[in-house]
């Protein structure tokens, strides 16, 4: 399947620091994240919960998509999403080096 340029272009893509994690009780694959996008900060759901600790993610700087339509997993509100290579249904999300303003904008 392909898209369109204008299809891609309504993403919002952002470069975000991880602040905070925390374990949701009852799940095992996910956590409870909060992001810094440069003066603004979101919470969201964070995948692969199996293979890392909440607080191996902490102060990574990471991309993500801030657009996408709020989803509640967990009983948690995710309003955002990290990008991630996934290798063998282990992600690993996609950074940039940490002098990238938080909140600078993916082109």
């Amino acid at each position: 399947m392909t898209i369109t340029y204008d299809d891609f272009a309504k993403l919002e893509i952002q470069v975000a620091k991880i602040i905070s994690t925390e374990r949701i009780p009852g799940k095992t694959k996910i956590i409870k994240g909060t992001i810094d996008l440069g003066g603004e900060t979101r919470s969201l759901i964070i995948g692969g919960a199996q293979f890392f600790t909440p607080e191996e993610l902490v102060g990574k700087t990471v991309i993500a998509i801030t657009n996408l339509e709020p989803k509640t997993v967990g009983g948690v509100e995710s309003n955002a999403m990290l990008l991630a290579a996934d290798s063998n249904e282990k992600p690993f999300w996609l950074t940039v080096d940490e002098s990238v303003p938080l909140g600078t904008k993916i082109k």
